[in-house]
């Protein structure tokens, strides 16, 4: 017992990192609650431990009485003076009842109370470790699956990765060894401390990028604002207060390098680097790239901005399902509003109605026909002289003989000019 026991202090000490007198703490709390069966409700009990030798003896301190009625709470005066020459009834004397196979029923009994302290203090240990690493990327190999949520293996510690900090586009299977953002080290949990880790977490980008570029990681370059959505898209807002270098080119990296470390660590996830400004307009403009904004206003009093670009531009602004808007919103601090243009229409609809009319007139043609064909580009007489009564014809669902005629028409008002 005592041998497995200084092996046992040994290798929790060097092995788990578990300080001795922690362990010695827990081995007494569990044999003192394993001894009552073997040495009975004995008067204030306790237990020491020599952690060096790997020692255990067991005490009681019992009241001195010339009349013992409990032995177990008292001890009679002959017996005391044995312990302590001047001992008194009413005095206090420790006495060793350590019983002879203790060792054995003490290790047995001890043992599983003994493993459920070291896991606490291992898990007291995890917390002291990882508790001001939150905000840090480590590198993990992923161990297994706990329903929905990845269990990684840290080395000493393992981490948890649940479906919220998962990023759906990418697969995971256990052997992967990949880099994880510390999103949190929570210390009340019902299982112990845990690290919480992510992938799909905004500032996971931002840590990349102060490992990758030297200037953000100085400080010469800022990261002001990021917008994320984890697996498909990313906008990182950037600026320096050094005219001399520039932010964007900084980030990128010479052949874009940089950026293209970073979309191989995000799997090939979309990053957009915007050159930020103090004036939103301008902001919302450089975030939007390269749609060309025909109007833009900025709203300080609802923090809104609201722009208009061509109807060719409007679903490119917006995004697949809204992406571009959401992220360049998120990015910028603002609800965006983007509409179309409806002067730049009008405009058009009106120069196309006054196209109609005058073909109408000049072919003396009904306007249902006029519309047809400027639709097709024969907005003007001069547009007919590539056209033949063939293409016409095509034009007008095949009715060749009015398409005779326009072409006639065409011909002789020509030939007057």
């Amino acid at each position: 017992m005592v041998s497995e026991l200084k092996a046992l202090f040994e290798y929790y000490e060097k092995e788990k990192g578990i300080d001795r007198s922690k362990m010695v703490d827990a081995l007494q709390s569990a044999l003192l609650a394993a001894s009552k069966k073997s040495i009975g409700p004995a008067r204030e009990l306790r237990i020491e431990i020599d952690p060096d030798k790997g020692s255990i003896r067991a005490f009681a301190r019992l009241l001195v009485s010339e009349t013992v009625e409990n032995p177990f709470e008292q001890l009679s005066v002959k017996h005391a003076r044995k312990l302590k020459a001047d001992a008194q009834p009413g005095d206090e004397v420790d006495i060793e009842v350590t019983p002879k196979d203790f060792g054995r029923i003490a290790a047995q009994t001890a043992k599983q109370t003994w493993m459920q302290r070291l896991r606490e203090a291992e898990k007291a240990n995890l917390y002291d470790e990882f508790k001001d690493r939150t905000g840090d990327v480590v590198s993990g190999t992923i161990r297994r699956f706990d329903k929905s949520d990845v269990v990684v293996d840290l080395g000493k510690f393992e981490g948890i990765m649940t479906s919220r900090e998962r990023v759906p586009t990418e697969d995971y299977t256990s052997g992967d060894r990949m880099r994880f953002y510390v999103k949190a080290v929570e210390k009340s949990t019902s299982r112990g401390p845990e690290i919480i880790l992510s992938r799909s977490h905004p500032n996971f980008v931002r840590r990349l990028f102060e490992f990758e570029v030297s200037e953000i990681a100085d400080r010469t370059v800022e990261i002001v604002s990021i917008a994320r959505e984890a697996g498909y898209r990313t906008k990182v807002a950037v600026h320096s207060a050094d005219d001399k270098v520039d932010p964007v080119g900084a980030c990128v990296g010479l052949r874009g390098a940089r950026v293209k470390n970073i979309v191989r660590e995000l799997n090939n996830e979309k990053v957009d680097i915007i050159r930020w400004s103090k004036d939103v307009a301008e902001f919302t403009k450089e975030a939007l790239k390269p749609i060309k904004i025909l109007s833009i206003k900025v709203d300080e009093d609802h923090k809104r901005v609201l722009l208009t670009v061509s109807e060719e531009e409007l679903s490119k602004a917006i995004g697949r399902k809204g992406q571009n808007a959401r992220l360049t919103s998120r990015l910028i601090g603002y609800d965006l509003v983007i509409e179309k243009d409806e002067h730049a229409a009008k405009v058009f609809e009106s120069h196309v109605e006054e196209a109609v009319h005058r073909i109408a007139a000049d072919l003396d043609i009904d306007k249902n026909i006029a519309r047809k064909l400027v639709g097709e580009g024969l907005s003007d007489l001069s547009n007919f002289a590539d056209a033949d009564a063939d293409d016409i014809a095509a034009i007008l669902d095949g009715d060749a003989e009015l398409a005779q005629q326009i072409v006639d028409k065409v011909a002789a008002i020509t030939s007057r000019s």
